[in-house]
C-alpha cells in the first residue's frame, strides 16, 4: 500500500510538472487593452477572457503544440499556434472590423488616456471575483477615494458610497450613459437594483469633475455602468452561494452568443437574502436582466430591460455611542415602548418595499470612418412604500379630529402608516461624435423628464379608528422635474 501510494505521487508531480500556465495580452491596433475578449485554446478545451489590462491566463496546458483563437466583436478572429512552454507572455494584436460594438453607448461619457481627469476602470472579471451578492458600492470599496456604507452592516440592503468626500448627491451615477440618481434627492439607491454586477460588463469611476455630461454635475465622481456587452460564443453560468449572517445568493445567467453574426440575446435571474449584521435588517431582494441586440456592419440596435424588487426592515435608525458600547448591532427600528420608555418588543413589518424597473433602447451608426452617431431613449417606473408603527401620534397631525367618547377625548393613539412613492422617469440622449488622428469632438445632449411622481402617506390600521377609514391618505403630493442638456 505504501508503494502505491508513492507511486501515485509520482504521477500526480509529474503530470503536474508537464502543465504550464500561458499568460498573454489582446490590444487593438493602437496598443489599447480590449477588455472582455474570448482565448480558446484546442477548438475550446480551455478559455479564459481578457481583464480591463487586456490581459488573460491559460492554466494546466499541456506540453506541445496548441492552436488559439482570440475573438472580440469589431474585431477580426486571430489564431495562432503556440508551443507550451512559452518563454514570455504572449501579445496579441487584433485589427478592427466594420461593425459597431457595445461600447460606443458610453464613449461621449468615457474618460480615456488623453482625458485631462482622474479615472479607474474596472472590469468584468475584477467585478466577478468581488461579487458575493452585495451591492456595488461594496465591490468598488478597494479603488481610490472610496468610502461605502451599509445599513445592514453585510453589504446587502441599503447601502451607500462617497468618493472624495462628497455624498451620493455628488456622485453622479449613469448606467449605459442614462442617468441612474433619484431625481428628487439625486441620491443613488442601490438596493432597487440588487445584483446589478452580475450584469455589469465595465465601470469607470471618475473622482472630481470629469466628463460626466448627463444628469446632475458630479462635484464628488461620477460612476458610469456598461452592462453586459454581447459575446461572440454561447455561456451559461449559475452561482450559488452562502455566506454570513444568513446571507444566500442565487444567480443564473445565459446568453446565445453571436447568431448569424447579427443578432444575441442575454438573460440573467437573481435573488439575494440576508439577515444582515445589524438586529432584525433582514434583506429579500430578487433582479432580472434582459437584452438583444441586433449587429450589422455599422448598425447596432440594442434593447434592455433590467430592474429589481427589494423588502428590507429598516435598519437606517442609527445607534447612539453608548448603545455602541454594549450591543454593537442595535437596532431601534419599529421598537415599541411602554409608558417608562422602555423597549417592550418590536413590530414586525417595520419594512421598506420598493420595485423599479428600467427600459433602455440604444442606437449606433457609424456614418463613416471618423462620424458616428448614438441615440437612446430611457424609462423608469418605480413604486413601493416603507411602513412604520407609530406610537402616540396625535390626530391633528394627519388632519382628524380627536376621538371624542362620552366620558373622555382622545388626541393620540398608535397608529401603522404607509408612505408611498409612485414615480416615472423617461427621455433620451443624442451623441455625435467625430474621431481624429489627433482630436476628438462630440456634439450632444439629452432631455429627461420625471412625473407624474406622486408621494403619499396611507394610515392601514389604528388602536382608535375614530373616523378613520381603510386607506385614509393624511397627505398627498406630487413632483414634476424636467431637465435639458445639451453640450459641446
Amino acid at each position: 500500500m505504501r508503494y502505491l501510494f508513492i507511486l501515485v505521487c509520482l504521477v500526480t508531480s509529474i503530470t503536474l510538472q508537464a502543465q504550464h500556465k500561458v499568460v498573454g495580452t489582446v490590444k487593438d491596433t493602437s496598443g489599447r487593452p480590449l477588455n472582455g475578449a474570448t482565448v480558446q485554446a484546442d477548438g475550446g478545451k480551455q478559455s479564459a477572457v481578457s481583464d480591463e489590462l487586456g490581459t488573460f491566463q491559460l492554466e494546466r496546458m499541456p506540453e506541445g503544440n496548441h492552436t488559439l483563437l482570440v475573438r472580440f466583436l469589431g474585431f477580426a478572429d486571430y489564431r495562432l499556434t503556440i508551443t507550451v512552454p512559452v518563454s514570455e507572455p504572449l501579445v496579441i494584436v487584433l485589427e478592427e472590423t466594420s461593425t459597431v460594438t457595445d461600447e460606443v453607448i458610453v464613449q461621449a461619457t468615457r474618460a480615456s488616456e488623453s482625458t485631462p481627469t482622474t479615472y479607474v476602470n474596472v472590469g468584468r472579471q475584477v467585478l466577478q471575483k468581488q461579487n458575493f451578492g452585495q451591492d456595488l458600492p461594496l465591490l468598488l470599496n478597494w479603488t481610490p477615494s472610496v468610502v461605502t456604507t451599509s445599513d445592514a452592516g453585510a453589504g446587502v440592503g441599503y447601502t451607500g458610497i462617497r468618493i472624495r468626500g462628497s455624498d451620493a448627491t455628488r456622485v453622479n451615477v449613469m448606467i449605459n450613459g442614462i442617468p441612474y440618481n433619484d431625481s428628487e434627492s439625486q441620491s443613488t439607491y442601490w438596493v432597487d437594483i440588487p445584483d446589478v454586477a452580475s450584469s455589469t460588463q465595465s465601470v469607470q469611476i471618475q473622482r472630481g469633475v470629469g466628463t460626466s455630461v448627463n444628469g446632475a454635475g458630479a462635484f464628488g465622481a461620477s460612476v458610469n455602468l456598461q452592462t453586459t456587452a454581447v459575446q461572440s460564443d454561447p455561456y451559461a453560468e449559475l452561482v450559488a452561494a452562502a455566506g454570513s449572517f444568513g446571507t444566500q445568493r442565487y444567480t443564473a445567467r445565459a446568453g446565445t452568443g453571436l447568431l448569424n453574426d447579427r443578432w444575441t440575446l442575454d438573460v440573467k435571474a437573481s435573488r439575494i437574502t440576508s439577515d444582515g449584521y445589524v438586529e432584525r435588517a433582514a434583506s429579500d431582494l430578487t433582479s432580472f436582466y434582459v437584452s438583444a441586440g441586433y449587429y450589422h456592419n455599422k448598425t447596432m440596435i440594442k434593447a434592455i430591460a433590467f430592474g429589481g424588487h427589494e423588502k428590507t426592515y429598516q435598519a437606517w435608525y442609527g445607534v447612539d455611542e453608548a448603545t455602541l458600547q454594549t450591543n454593537r448591532r442595535m437596532n431601534y427600528a419599529g421598537a415599541l415602548y411602554d409608558n417608562n420608555g422602555n423597549i417592550t418588543g418590536y413590530y414586525p413589518n417595520q419594512v421598506d418595499k420598493y420595485t423599479q424597473n428600467h427600459y433602455q433602447l440604444h442606437v449606433s451608426q457609424e456614418l463613416s470612418d471618423r462620424w458616428s452617431l448614438t441615440a437612446s431613449g430611457h424609462y423608469t417606473y418605480g413604486r413601493g412604500y416603507y411602513e412604520e408603527y407609530q406610537q402616540g401620534r396625535t390626530f391633528a397631525s394627519v388632519g382628524l379630529p380627536n376621538y371624542v367618547q362620552p366620558d373622555s377625548t382622545y388626541t393620540a393613539t398608535d397608529m401603522i402608516v404607509r408612505k408611498w412613492l409612485d414615480n416615472h422617469f423617461y427621455g433620451f440622449t443624442f451623441g455625435l461624435q467625430y474621431e481624429g488622428e489627433r482630436s476628438t469632438i462630440v456634439l450632444g445632449g439629452s432631455v429627461h423628464q420625471y412625473s407624474p411622481a406622486k408621494h403619499y402617506g396611507e394610515i392601514i390600521s389604528a388602536q382608535l379608528n375614530g373616523s378613520i377609514v381603510p386607506g385614509y391618505q393624511y397627505y398627498d403630493g406630487h413632483s414634476d422635474k424636467g431637465d435639458r442638456n445639451i453640450f459641446l
